[in-house]
């Protein structure tokens, strides 16, 4: 039973530790982030959706800034109508892109920031006079909040997330991004293409063994459309020595508009009626000069959108939207949808695009899955459903969580500390090719310097080698294969240059020695799994032919199977055989060509000769990156300084937290206990009428205090105000509930020491091998807690209830439990074993039993040593002679 308890705990103890690991996915959209969480705890599902304080399984991908305080998401959200200057939105699609296209972008979303330009080139975010942010550091912000979510979700820390990201991000985007997580403080695992997400949720599920199929994942999201062509596939496999068969998918191909989303919808809209109240209000007035007007409209169109996803027409009501001016009007959903029409056929550019590149049609496509809020709108769903010719799309997937519940299965697969039953293998590729550019002494603008490194849809991860013949120090630059599809903002084709120094130097230090190549260099690229192409390793390549001194051996053939071909020795200083040359291939000296086996034999010494040989020699070359521009990485010392500033608002934000849920303590105590003892006449049998005045005067004047000096106070300060109200007031409430407490506690007492005593008179009868003596000892303690009760019980009569109680019903409790443990000891003693009496052997027996020994010893000596029989150190059952086993 020991053993089966012991198993039972060392698996309950591994099942826990793997419970306590637990990672995250981030779907980071323009206006919404959605965070799931995978952790293995029992009853409970292994992947969830982290809710955030509002109780929402989505949150606004925002942050503000108002005096001095930093809000997060929801918080954020509830100021966006009064300082729309001081809450920033859509800061994934600025990360990366250069500081004119970044203020193109918010201008024409009515975004009142105050975008300035750093020293790369990129933007960053005026927050006040003297406080600037770049966008990673605002997006860290954002990342920071939900790696939040996901650890009080999961009640375990969780630094290892996946973050998904819209295909058309380029190298510039990525890089950012996982900066931007760093100085969150979150372990990137991987990025991952949002429809490589959705692809794997779509998948998870269902069996591809008996039939492939050709599935398009069509997203339209706030701010990007996107459609992506996946192929679902099974294939065999070995485990365990069965054969399974195990589902994939590839993705063959993903187009997009990074111009075109939700928000452009809406934009029509708001367009539509500003319009219509410039008209109402008259007199040159143009509501879209004024910011807070423009985010009151932006609010209640995003709500009238929606409406008219379900309605036909849909109203609009602005409360004072502009110079105390109310806004009322209504719009039909064909008036809507003819503001738009453009847009509609813009909707079916990606995924033409996708039918045309893969030469399929679309009766090819088993499905058509929708994802991304904006696909609610029924008039896109129509233009795709005429487009397809069927009459009805797909929607298995949640349009909202697909994603991000995707991303958490590819993070749970690539984790060490968790693992899921269900398998998908995921083949995706790099949205963009790249192309390799040579430049330096020597290397002219042609072909051979620029070289395709990455094809489109190239599979993540990669590694990649290129090899040049060349001497001198040179620079590397890698550049997008496609002038006219580059991401969106950027205007250069290159996004990162390298210097590879040492070449030079290792070219003159080897100059002298007799080169049997040119020098060499060899590249060594990897695109990694989240899409990021980098430069990591660079070699020179050295071979060289030189005479080098060896020893002359003569040997011997006697006793020798066959000779050797090497054995012959050429004294000629000029010999360059072939059979020399290939002998001397590696670094070993004289190779021996055949297999001949030679029995000591003896040399002598003849002196040295010269043989050539050929030598390889690979040197590290220096890469120094150069990148210039939005796309930059930051120095050591400028990310260092935006964890530093990061950390110190965190703990801000920790501690405004904690100050306003120690203040929200205070009031809440001051109200309840105001209204017990106002309310209450029970308290009249343990306090005094002047006690409880003065404990209301306490309460009133730290009230006052609260709400005019202690507006600002902090944290320490309502402690302290809490701490001093519970030392005049917690008395009161005390003797108040030991006043039915403490009867309570010494009723259950007395019933006790009734109880025991009948056990005790059982066990003279029932465990009568109980020691009298610890009997005895119990009993005593049973007769000082009755003394000590009756006591205390007339003592208590005597004194006041308004002073502090003699004894306590908790001082009870304690007595009785200790008594119980006393008889629980006693009552656990087991019953002794009956002694068993060996039976007396007569004297005859006794004879006989000492001459088989004597013989069995005697037997025991004649034997050999080491042929001891086993069968003697068998006991001698029933009186039996021993005997041997056959």
């Amino acid at each position: 039973m020991l053993f089966r308890l012991g198993i039972f705990l060392s698996l309950l103890s591994l099942f826990l530790i793997r419970s306590e690991s637990a990672v995250s996915s981030i779907d980071l959209g323009s206006e919404w982030l959605k965070v799931a969480v995978v952790n293995l705890k029992p009853g409970q599902s292994p992947i969830t959706i982290a809710i955030n304080e509002m109780s929402k399984r989505k949150s606004p991908a925002l942050v503000a800034f108002q005096s001095d305080t930093r809000l997060l998401g929801e918080e954020a959200a509830g100021i966006v109508a009064r300082y729309p200057d001081k809450v920033f939105s859509n800061l994934r699609d600025m990360i990366g892109k250069p500081y004119q296209d970044v203020k193109r972008s918010a201008d024409s979303m009515y975004l009142p920031f105050d975008v300035v330009e750093d020293s790369r080139g990129a933007a960053k975010i005026r927050v006040s006079s003297d406080v600037s942010y770049s966008i990673e550091e605002l997006l860290g912000m954002i990342l920071k909040y939900a790696s939040n979510l996901a650890e009080f979700h999961s009640k375990v820390t969780v630094k290892d997330a996946v973050i998904s990201v819209p295909p058309y991000f380029g190298q510039a985007e990525r890089k950012g991004l996982l900066k931007a997580a760093e100085m969150a403080g979150i372990n990137v695992i991987s990025l991952i293409n949002e429809h490589s997400g959705a692809a794997l949720q779509y998948g998870i599920d269902k069996d591809f063994s008996n039939e492939s199929r050709h599935v398009i994942l069509y997203d339209m999201g706030s701010s990007s459309t996107y459609a992506a062509l996946v192929f679902y596939s099974a294939y065999n496999s070995k485990e365990f020595g069965k054969t399974v068969s195990v589902n994939q998918f590839q993705v063959k191909d993903v187009r997009w508009d990074s111009e075109l989303g939700g928000q452009n919808l809406e934009l029509r809209l708001v367009e539509y009626f500003a319009d219509e109240f410039n008209k109402q209000v008259g007199n040159g007035v143009d509501v879209r000069k004024h910011p807070k007007a423009m985010a009151k409209l932006k609010k209640q169109v995003k709500r009238t959108k929606e409406i008219l996803s379900a309605n036909t027409a849909a109203p609009i009501s602005v409360e004072s939207l502009y110079d105390d001016r109310d806004f009322r009007s209504t719009i039909t959903r064909e008036k809507f949808e003819e503001l738009c029409a453009d847009l509609w056929d813009k909707s079916l550019v990606p995924v033409k695009e996708v039918l045309k590149h893969s030469g399929l049609k679309a009766d090819d496509i088993y499905a058509v899955e929708l994802i991304g809020g904006a696909t609610r709108v029924p008039k896109l769903q129509a233009t795709l459903q005429e487009y397809f010719g069927r009459k009805d799309l797909d929607k298995h997937l949640d349009a909202d969580e697909a994603i991000v519940l995707g991303s958490a299965l590819h993070a749970a697969n690539l984790s060490d500390g968790i693992k899921l039953n269900r398998k998908l293998g995921m083949v995706d590729g790099s949205s963009y090719g790249f192309v390799v550019e040579l430049d330096g002494a020597d290397l002219s603008k042609d072909e051979a310097t620029r070289l395709l490194l990455v094809p489109r849809m190239k599979k993540l991860p990669s590694k990649i080698f290129k090899s040049i013949n060349h001497g001198k120090d040179f620079e590397v630059s890698l550049a997008y294969d496609r002038e006219d599809l580059l991401p969106p903002g950027i205007t250069s084709p290159v996004f990162a240059h390298y210097a590879v120094s040492g070449l030079t130097d290792t070219a003159e230090k080897y100059s002298s020695r007799n080169l049997s190549a040119p020098i060499k260099t060899n590249l060594h690229f990897s695109l990694s799994r989240s899409g990021i192409l980098s430069l990591d390793q660079a070699d020179a390549v050295i071979q060289i032919t030189e005479w080098i001194e060896v020893p002359k051996k003569n040997l011997t053939v006697e006793n020798t199977t066959s000779a050797s071909p090497n054995a012959s020795v050429d004294n000629g200083a000029n010999s360059t055989s072939e059979e020399s040359n290939s002998n001397l291939e590696s670094d070993g000296g004289v190779s021996n060509g055949s297999n001949s086996t030679v029995e000591e034999p003896s040399t002598t010494d003849l002196g040295t000769e010269r043989k050539l040989k050929k030598r390889t020699f690979k040197i590290p070359l220096k890469i120094v990156e150069k990148t210039t521009g939005p796309g930059m990485p930051l120095s050591k010392e400028s990310l260092a300084e935006a964890k530093r500033r990061l950390e110190a608002l965190d703990k801000k934000d920790a501690e405004r937290r904690r100050t306003a849920e120690l203040k929200n303590n205070l009031e809440e105590y001051i109200y309840a206990t105001k209204e017990k003892l106002e309310t209450s006449e029970d308290f009249e049998k343990v306090s005094s009428n002047d006690e409880c005045q003065s404990v209301i005067k306490k309460l009133d004047e730290v009230q006052e205090w609260l709400y005019t000096d202690g507006e600002d106070a902090s944290a320490s300060e309502f402690q302290d105000r809490l701490n001093s109200l519970k030392a005049t007031a917690d008395p009161i409430f005390f003797r108040f509930k030991e006043l039915t407490a403490r009867p309570e506690a010494v009723e259950v007492a007395r019933q006790y020491l009734s109880d025991l005593k009948q056990t005790i008179r059982g066990w003279e009868t029932e465990k009568p091998w109980l020691p009298k003596d610890r009997i005895d000892e119990l009993s005593t303690s049973m007769d000082k807690l009755k003394t000590w009760l009756d006591e205390k019980e007339a003592e208590q009569k005597k004194t006041s209830g308004y002073s502090t109680p003699v004894f306590t019903s908790e001082e009870v409790y304690e007595k009785v439990f200790n008594l119980q443990d006393k008889a629980a000891s006693i009552k656990r003693i087991p019953k002794p074993k009956p002694k068993v009496e060996k039976p007396v052997k007569n004297e005859t027996e006794t004879k006989s039993e000492n001459t088989t020994s004597s013989e069995k010893d005697t037997s025991e000596n004649d034997k050999p040593a080491g042929d001891s029989d086993s069968s003697t150190n068998e006991k001698v059952k029933g009186g039996s002679e021993p005997h041997d086993e056959l």
